[in-house]
């Protein structure tokens, strides 16, 4: 159990000093946390309402941070390329995020071709409140399904540990983001763009 906590810190770290070196990307990442504590809140009375603020809100002020401001540069602080953080990611680099933002953004187009989805739904939609609903249930399943299938595969790419690690990780991200940048605003609003990442400085002295 202490393994699994250490692993579960050593990739927040990674996560944390690899991927959030932009102030505006933390502060996306904090609007991200928030709504997927709402979620989380959401999907006990309404699992198809919670998946539509996971995937509408959550993920996409989460990714935009990610794609649009995190730099991609050479890392001084880390003294990393993006191409060598990139190839060590654990969970889903830009690319596998690319895919899987395809796969979500195109999903909706399915239900069109067949309201039923090849079965799937009892009835085809009987209007637009319906339509979204049968979205947010197939976000839903895309949602699920990512996590379960980077989770897997990181069984056979690594261990059984580092999957389970990284699922841990992802569920408890936005309390843990909460935690870490709630100041991420107060900083951007003082004109800080970057994050100096004092932090990574003092951990590696």
């Amino acid at each position: 159990m202490r393994s699994f906590w250490a692993e579960l810190q050593t990739q927040r770290w990674d996560d944390h000093r690899y991927y959030h070196h932009s102030r505006i990307n933390q502060s996306l990442h904090l609007l991200s946390a928030v709504s997927f504590i709402v979620a989380y809140v959401t999907a006990f009375a309404d699992p198809a309402k919670s998946a539509l603020i996971g995937w509408l809100v959550s993920m996409v002020s989460r990714q935009s941070g990610h794609f649009f401001f995190e730099p991609k540069g050479y890392d001084t602080v880390n003294r990393a390329t993006h191409e060598h953080k990139e190839e060590i990611k654990v969970g889903y680099n830009l690319r596998r995020k690319i895919i899987l933002h395809a796969v979500w953004a195109l999903s909706p187009a399915l239900l069109w071709l067949d309201p039923t989805l090849f079965g799937l739904f009892q009835s085809p939609s009987g209007g637009a409140g319906e339509f979204i609903r049968h979205v947010g249930e197939i976000w839903l399943m895309i949602g699920i399904g990512a996590l379960l299938f980077r989770t897997v595969h990181l069984f056979f790419l690594q261990d059984v540990q580092t999957g389970l690690v990284w699922l841990t990780k992802i569920i408890t991200d936005p309390f843990n983001d909460v935690k870490t940048y709630y100041k991420a605003p107060l900083y951007l609003l003082r004109g800080e763009l970057i994050d100096p990442m004092a932090d990574v400085e003092a951990h590696r002295a």
